[in-house]
């Protein structure tokens, strides 16, 4: 079942963990209680110990007081370990919702924020959780009984320490209202930064080849200045109110010690009032400047937790739907028309036709012709406006992406290979797959031989997008990539950009041999050379369909427009 979006999974899952906070609350009580026990033994040590001169009486306190503050600091232990629970938790919780979204957010709006911006948001979060910030909260509601304690001893020491409290509540408040902004330019301009180094890092030999390297780090050094300058804002902004309430806090506690000093002078109080009053109120007010000092972690935190909200709810997790079996019949498009994500521009429409078992189907058309555009509709990756795409009668939204995976084949234009070893990438990570399918699919992409040739063969370890590979080695792995396990439907984007004639034949081999099998096959081609092995063409131009039929068929039509004859457009079934 989808989770319910009206409520924050964040927050949920918090919620999951209200008996350790119940916990945390229980320890603080505690923790604020056995906080008196310093104040007490001052006041004991100069209303009763000295004026007695009784060493058997101090050397008693002092053991209680020990033992006392033993238990006070295996209890802010215990708290402050399972504040660090619960941020793990969340993380656990969260994780993988997070990937997921990251992933969904990049093939949605692929131009929103920064790729990796939601997992630093869940870091922040969990750092805030596991960090002394929320003690803070934890400690506020005991600042009544300490102030009480203070009105006890006398009334003045306890108006002192009210209008302390009063005045710490006001800079905290002015504190939010102040650093909000700075925060959130800090946050926008973090994303800014990372991401023209991330766009930099990935287009590093254009920029050096081409001399462009100096000019692109102006541009990020002037991101970098604006970044540092909101960076700089935000921590002058809370740092100043920091500094601000600990001055205060100290002439506070300076002051309660001259109003107790002035009732002593006065016989309205004893010495050890003096201390006891002047430690109290510091810890009265030591949670409110506990909390202006990680304000900047607080404020982060939340906005953090506001922006992941938005995407979980944006990207709600999906329902596991009934398991289809594995197709065999046809895949068909029906009047299909899209636009990219975060685009109003249609880029593909009026697309239909139907493939059955054994064909292959050679997409033509020139550039910016839509083609790549109904490659990632094919594969599910895009998702048609109007118009279904079905595999045996089933729309793609009605098969889980990971069963709809195990079914189909992609080899995209842009081709990425992520780090691990060859045996890894070519089996698309699958923990359970056997060194007879992994070899299957080299083999089936020619490439059984190329890789026994590398260092350590199916365990040289490739590197990040490849890196330890020519670009044509890529290319063929990502094909055995795309073959592993026989899928039904093999969709492959240009994947002759940057093969030879050796690795051309065994393109062509290998689409073959996919149709051999009873599979479908369907090949975007640029080169002439990559329609060897299909027998079915669909021309496109503008988006739209031109023509689709037999191949000797279509490319004869596409010949005589070109001659200046008019197309018209066809729709047909493979059968």
């Amino acid at each position: 079942m989808r989770k319910n979006t009206s409520t924050s999974e964040i927050a949920a899952t918090l919620s999951a963990c209200r008996g350790a906070f119940v916990g945390i609350g229980i320890f603080s009580g505690f923790i604020n209680v056995l906080a008196l026990s310093g104040s007490l033994f001052m006041m004991e040590v100069y209303d009763r110990v000295i004026p007695s001169g009784s060493l058997p009486t101090l050397a008693g306190l002092f053991v209680l007081v020990a033992i006392l503050y033993f238990f006070q600091g295996a209890l802010e232990l215990m708290r402050t370990r399972l504040l660090g629970r619960i941020g793990a938790s969340l993380d656990q919780a969260l994780r993988s919702r997070v990937f997921d979204a990251v992933i969904g957010l990049q093939l949605r709006a692929p131009r929103v924020g920064e790729s990796s911006q939601p997992l630093r948001d869940l870091d922040t979060i969990r750092a805030f959780l596991s960090g002394s910030g929320p003690t803070a909260f934890f400690d506020m509601p005991w600042l009544p009984f300490y102030l009480g304690i203070c009105f006890i001893f006398h009334q003045l020491l306890g108006l002192a320490v009210l209008f302390g409290v009063v005045f710490l509540i006001f800079l905290t408040i002015l504190t939010e209202l102040i650093s909000r902004l700075p925060t959130q330019e800090t946050a926008r301009q973090s994303v800014a930064r990372n991401r023209m180094l991330e766009m930099s890092r990935r287009n590093a030999e254009a920029l050096v080849a081409m001399g462009m390297a100096g000019r692109v780090r102006q541009r990020w050094q002037e991101v970098s200045d604006r970044h540092l300058q909101a960076q700089q804002s935000t921590s002058d902004t809370s740092g100043g109110f920091g500094g601000m309430g600990r001055v205060f806090r100290m002439l506070l506690q300076s002051g309660v010690l001259a109003v107790g000093a002035y009732l002593v002078i006065g016989q309205e109080a004893t010495s050890g009032v003096i201390l006891a009053g002047s430690i109290l109120s510091a810890r009265a007010l030591a949670p409110i400047d506990l909390a202006i000092s990680n304000w900047k972690g607080f404020s982060a935190a939340r906005q953090a937790k506001e922006r992941l909200d938005k995407l979980l709810v944006l990207l709600p997790e999906q329902r596991e739907p009934m398991q289809l079996p594995k197709p065999q019949f046809e895949v068909a498009v029906q009047n299909i028309a899209a636009a990219p994500p975060e685009a109003q521009k249609i880029v593909v429409q009026d697309i239909s036709f139907v493939l059955k078992p054994g064909s292959g189907l050679g997409v033509i058309g020139p550039s910016a012709s839509g083609k790549s555009s109904l490659a990632r509709l094919l594969v599910g990756i895009w998702t048609p406006q109007r118009g279904t795409i079905t595999i045996d009668g089933a729309p793609l939204n009605q098969w889980s992406a990971e069963a709809l995976g195990t079914h189909i084949g992609y080899l995209p234009q842009n081709v990425e290979l992520l780090e691990g070893t060859v045996a890894e990438n070519i089996s698309r990570f699958d923990s359970a797959a056997t060194p007879d399918q992994i070899i299957a699919a080299a083999k089936a992409a020619s490439i059984h031989d190329l890789v026994l040739g590398l260092p350590q063969g199916y365990d040289t370890q490739i590197g990040e997008q490849g890196e330890n590979l020519s670009s044509g080695q890529r290319q063929r792995l990502a094909l055995a990539r795309a073959l592993f396990g026989d899928p039904f439907l093999v969709v492959l984007d240009e994947p002759n950009s940057n093969l030879d004639a050796e690795g051309e034949a065994a393109l062509t081999k290998a689409m073959l041999a996919v149709r051999q099998r009873q599979g479908i096959v369907i090949v975007i081609a640029h080169r002439p050379s990559a329609l060897a092995g299909v027998d079915f063409v669909l021309a496109m131009a503008g988006g739209r369909q031109q023509a689709f039929g037999p191949k000797d068929e279509v490319l004869a039509k596409v010949l005589q427009s070109a001659s200046g004859l008019k197309v018209v457009p066809t729709s047909a079934v493979a059968s």
